[in-house]
C-alpha cells in the first residue's frame, strides 16, 4: 500500500498526516541553495579580485567615448511614442501566436463554423491596421521631421 502525500506509517500500520508546510521544503531548499549560490559567487568575486582604484576606473564610460554634455538631457516625445508603437505591435505578435497555433482546431471550439476564427483575426488586424495608418498620417515614424533635440 502506497502512502499519500504529507502521511507517514506508524508501526501499527495506520497513517499520521504531516503538517502541509512539510510539502514546501524542496522549494525552501531550492531558493536556499540559489540565494547561497548567488551570495558564494558574489563574496567569491570580492575576495578574489583585485581592488585598485583608479582615475580612469573611478570615471564615466560611454560606450568608448568621452562623454559630452550633462546626462540629464530631454529626449524627444517621439522616442516615447516609437517605444509605446513598439510594445503595441509587439503584443500583436504574442496575439497573433496562439491563434496560429490552435487555427486548426477553431471550427470545433466555436461550434462549427469554420471560418470564426479567420474572421475574428481579420477584424482585429483591420483595427491594427487603422492604428498603424493613423500613426503614419500623423508622421509619428516619420524620424527626419524632428529637430528639436539635435
Amino acid at each position: 500500500m502506497t502512502l499519500g502525500v504529507g502521511a507517514s506509517r506508524l508501526e501499527d500500520g495506520m497513517q499520521t498526516p504531516q503538517p502541509y508546510v512539510w510539502q514546501y521544503l524542496p522549494l525552501v531548499i531550492q531558493v536556499l541553495a540559489a540565494v547561497g549560490m548567488a551570495g558564494g559567487m558574489v563574496a567569491g568575486s570580492f575576495f578574489i579580485g583585485k581592488h585598485k582604484n583608479s582615475r580612469s576606473k573611478a570615471g564615466t564610460y560611454e560606450c568608448g567615448m568621452d562623454t559630452v554634455g550633462d546626462a540629464r538631457g530631454r529626449f524627444s516625445v517621439r522616442f516615447y511614442l516609437v517605444a509605446m508603437l513598439f510594445i503595441l505591435f509587439d503584443v500583436e505578435a504574442v496575439f497573433m501566436l496562439p491563434w496560429a497555433v490552435i487555427y486548426r482546431r477553431l471550427p470545433g471550439l466555436t461550434g462549427g463554423s469554420h471560418f470564426f476564427g479567420f474572421w475574428e483575426m481579420l477584424v482585429y488586424l483591420g483595427f491594427v491596421a487603422v492604428g498603424l495608418f493613423y500613426v503614419w498620417k500623423k508622421g509619428i515614424l516619420n524620424w527626419s521631421n524632428d529637430k528639436g533635440d539635435l
